[in-house]
């Protein structure tokens, strides 16, 4: 059985594209999903496409989500600037935007729900 979770940012297209190779790049996230850019609403009627603003992750029952926070944070570090990354999961959303790990998992356990 598979789960999605939906990841956003607060900043610029390209850092979501660098999330997301940062995601793949990762081997406990690479081995347990299937990652994604996606789109977070359909293209209207006549449009090519909805704008790629999202990261998809298809999860299996093996993944755990402090890997994600572990990718996270590492992402964070390297980024000048980092944006605030908002994490859906079955309707629930949190929004990371610190380095502490300790926060981090805090916020993470909400989606483990």
């Amino acid at each position: 059985m598979s789960d999605v979770i939906l990841i956003s940012t607060d900043g610029t297209a390209e850092e979501l594209r660098s999330f997301r190779e940062w995601l793949r790049d990762e081997p406990d996230v690479r081995r347990h999903a299937i990652v994604t850019l996606d789109a977070s609403e359909p293209a209207e009627p006549g449009e090519m496409g909805g704008a790629l603003d999202v990261v998809k992750l298809v999860i299996d029952t093996d993944f755990q989500l402090l890997n994600l926070g572990l990718a996270y944070l590492s992402w964070r570090s390297s980024r000048p600037r980092p944006a605030a990354v908002t994490i859906e999961r079955d309707g629930v959303k949190i929004t990371l935007d610190e380095a502490d790990p300790e926060a981090v998992a805090r916020l993470l356990r909400t989606l483990d729900g």
